[in-house]
């Protein structure tokens, strides 16, 4: 039987919610979750499956950040916190969540982005989403500085087919404590 997939802003998510879902991230990253990694995954809109015994088998969460590119500002759908448990990779599951989260992209943001893992590369690419080959940038409390071990692992999502930022120029997104993509 396929489980529901269901969606819910974080405050709507209760302690128990929240809790599961991150044993879910922790159980998926094998312990390489940190306390910032959870962070970034919060305020937005996350998507997820449960087992009928109320485990989350897969989840994702879509958060807005702010990129400067080409001299403005993008309101981005930035994709966090995606993971399926173990037992449960190739059900479809991931494929689920990010529909879900794309569609949220689609309706909400001028252009999704994401961090890709080498394990969830594929599921990305395959779904239509774009490897950024320009430059990777931060803006922090110091200035703007470069983020070279960055590059190549970000992907960007044509929101409701808008057009992509050309890799001509760098894309510079907003600091954040932990990683910033």
């Amino acid at each position: 039987m396929t489980e529901p997939l269901r969606t819910a802003h974080t405050f709507e998510l209760d302690s128990a919610d929240l809790a599961g879902i991150r044993a879910l991230m922790d159980e998926a990253f094998r312990g390489g979750f940190t306390d910032e990694d959870w962070d970034h995954g919060l305020g937005g809109v996350h998507a997820y499956v449960r087992a009928p015994d109320g485990t989350f088998l897969a989840h994702g969460s879509v958060i807005q950040r702010r990129v400067l590119y080409g001299g403005r500002s993008y309101r981005v759908g930035f994709v966090e916190a995606v993971a399926v448990r173990p037992d449960h990779h190739r059900q479809g599951l991931g494929g689920r969540v990010m529909a879900a989260l794309e569609r949220v992209i689609d309706g909400a943001y001028e252009l999704g982005a994401l961090s890709a893992s080498d394990d969830g590369e594929r599921l990305y690419r395959a779904r239509g989403w774009h490897q950024w080959q320009g430059t990777i940038e931060t803006l922090t409390p110091g200035g703007v500085v470069r983020l070279p071990e960055e590059e190549g692992s970000a992907f960007l999502w044509s929101a409701a087919g808008r057009p992509l930022p050309g890799p001509a120029g760098a894309l510079v997104f907003d600091w954040r404590e932990g990683d910033v993509l």
